[in-house]
C-alpha cells in the first residue's frame, strides 16, 4: 500500500481511548498547575529545585531529540544522500521534542507570558543557563524553518477549508525553493547549535562539585552530555522508526521502504563506536581522580548498572547487529542505548544530586509530575501522529522528488 490511497482513520480505539484519558488528566493536572502555583503539584524544595521535570522533560527530552542534527549532519554535510529518507522523520521528531521541551519547562517555570524575557533583558548574558536558553531557542526557530517544506507541500495541496480563500494567495512552492536552498548553511547552523546546548547541560552541574556524587561529577561531564547525546540521535532514529514501521507502514513509499534498513544498520553501527567512545572517557575519568573505592558502594553499583546495561550491553548487540546484518538486533539495541542515556542523565540530576543528604530528606516526584511527563510525551507522540498522517514526511511528494 502507498501513501495515496486513502486509509480510513479509527478513532475509537484502546490507544486512541487511553491517549484521550492521559491528555484529559494532563489538562486537568495544568490547570492546577497554573491556578494554585507549582506547590500544589511537586515535591521540590530548596534542596532539590530540579526535579522529574527538568530531569526527564529537559535533559533527557534534549538529547532524545539530538537525531535531527545527527541524520541532518549525516546527510548534508557528509554528503550520505542515501540517509535523506530518514532526515524529515529526524527533523519531525526533534522538533516537536525541541518544542514540547519548551512547554514541559513552564511548567516548572510558570510565567509563560515572561519566557522571552532571559532573551532580551536578561543581565545575566555570561550565565551558562542563558546560553542554553538563546541556543535553544534559536534551535527550535532553525528546525521548524527546516521542516516547513513538508508543511508548505501539504499546505499547497490540501488547504485549511476556513483559510482556503488567504492560505491560496501564499506562493508556497516560492517560499519552499528558497527555503531548500538555504539548507545546507541552515545544518550548519543547527549542528553548531546543538553542540553548544547539548555539551551546555552538562556545564550546569561544573558549579556543584559538592552536591554531585563523585562518580558523576567531572570537569569533563560537558564531554559527556555532547557525546551521549550523539548516541541518542543514533539510537532515537532507529528507535522511533521501528515504531512508525509498526503503525504508519502505509504512508511509507518505495523509497523510504527501500532505504529504511540501510539506515538502521549505518546507524546502529555509528552508535557502537560513540558507545564506546563514552565508555572509555567514562572510566578515564574515574581512573585520573582515582574513584574505584565508590564502586563497591550503593552509588558504585547504580554506575555499573549504567556503565554496563546502558553502554556496554548496547554497543555489543550493534557491533553484532552490524557483524551479522541483523536489523532486529539494532532496534533491540537501541531500546538499550536509549535506556542508558536516560538513566545517566536522571542519575545526574536527580540520584546522585545532593547525595549526601539522609534519605528522608531526599527528593521523590509526585504523581502529579510524573503524570504532567507523561501527558508531554503523549503530546508528542499525538501530533507526530497527526503529522505524519496527513503531511508527506514518510514519503516523498511527487511534485518534489527531484528538488533536493
Amino acid at each position: 500500500m502507498h501513501q495515496h490511497e486513502p486509509v480510513q482513520f479509527k478513532w475509537v480505539t484502546p490507544g486512541n481511548i487511553i491517549t484521550a484519558i492521559i491528555l484529559g488528566v494532563g489538562l486537568v493536572i495544568t490547570v492546577i498547575r497554573f491556578t494554585q502555583g507549582i506547590g500544589s503539584v511537586t515535591n521540590l524544595d530548596d534542596n532539590f529545585p530540579w526535579g522529574m521535570w527538568i530531569s526527564f522533560d529537559l535533559l533527557c527530552g534534549v538529547a532524545l531529540a539530538a537525531g535531527g542534527y545527527v541524520t541532518s549532519s549525516a546527510c548534508y554535510l557528509f554528503g550520505m544522500k542515501r540517509f535523506h529518507s530518514a532526515v524529515r522523520p529526524a527533523i519531525l521528531t526533534a522538533f516537536l521534542g525541541y518544542f514540547f521541551v519548551v512547554i514541559a519547562l513552564l511548567y516548572d517555570l510558570g510565567h509563560p507570558y515572561r519566557l522571552p524575557y532571559p532573551l532580551f533583558w536578561s543581565p545575566g548574558t555570561t550565565s551558562v543557563l542563558f546560553e542554553v536558553g538563546l541556543c535553544v531557542a534559536l534551535y527550535v526557530s532553525v528546525l521548524f524553518v527546516e521542516f516547513s517544506p513538508a508543511a508548505m507541500e501539504w499546505l499547497n495541496d490540501q488547504p485549511i477549508p476556513c483559510l482556503n480563500k488567504y492560505l491560496k494567495k501564499i506562493p508556497w512552492k516560492t517560499i519552499r525553493k528558497v527555503i531548500v536552498y538555504w539548507t545546507l548553511p541552515l545544518t550548519i547552523l543547527g549542528v553548531c547549535l546543538s553542540t553548544m546546548h547539548q555539551s551546555s547541560l552538562g556545564a550546569l552541574f561544573l558549579i556543584a562539585p559538592g552536591k554531585l556524587h563523585p562518580l558523576w561529577y567531572s570537569p569533563f561531564i560537558p564531554v559527556v552530555f555532547f557525546v551521549s547525546s550523539m548516541v541518542a540521535g543514533l539510537s532515537m532514529v532507529i528507535f522511533e522508526g521501528m515504531f512508525a514501521h509498526a503503525g504508519l507502514h502505509h504512508k511509507m513509499d518505495e523509497t523510504h521502504l527501500r532505504e529504511a534498513d540501510d539506515v538502521v544498520l549505518s546507524f546502529g553501527k555509528a552508535a557502537s563506536w560513540v558507545l564506546l567512545g563514552l565508555f572509555m572517557i567514562r572510566v578515564m575519568d574515574v581512573a585520573m581522580d582515582n574513584e574505584w573505592a565508590y564502586l563497591s558502594t550503593g552509588y558504585g553499583m547504580l554506575f555499573l548498572v549504567e556503565m554496563l546495561v546502558g553502554i556496554i550491553l548496547p554497543a555489543l548487540i550493534y557491533a553484532f547487529g552490524a557483524r551479522t546484518k541483523s536489523v532486529k538486533a539494532m532496534r533491540v539495541g537501541s531500546v538499550f542505548a536509549v535506556f542508558g542515556v536516560v538513566f545517566y542523565r536522571f542519575n545526574v540530576c536527580l540520584v546522585a544530586f545532593q547525595w549526601q543528604l539522609p534519605s528522608a530528606e531526599r527528593y521523590f516526584p509526585a504523581v502529579t509530575e510524573i503524570c504532567i511527563s507523561i501527558f508531554v510525551v503523549t503530546l508528542i507522540v499525538t501530533v507526530y501522529r497527526f503529522i505524519t498522517w496527513n503531511m508527506p514526511v514518510l514519503y516523498e511528494h511527487p511534485d518534489y522528488k527531484e528538488a533536493h
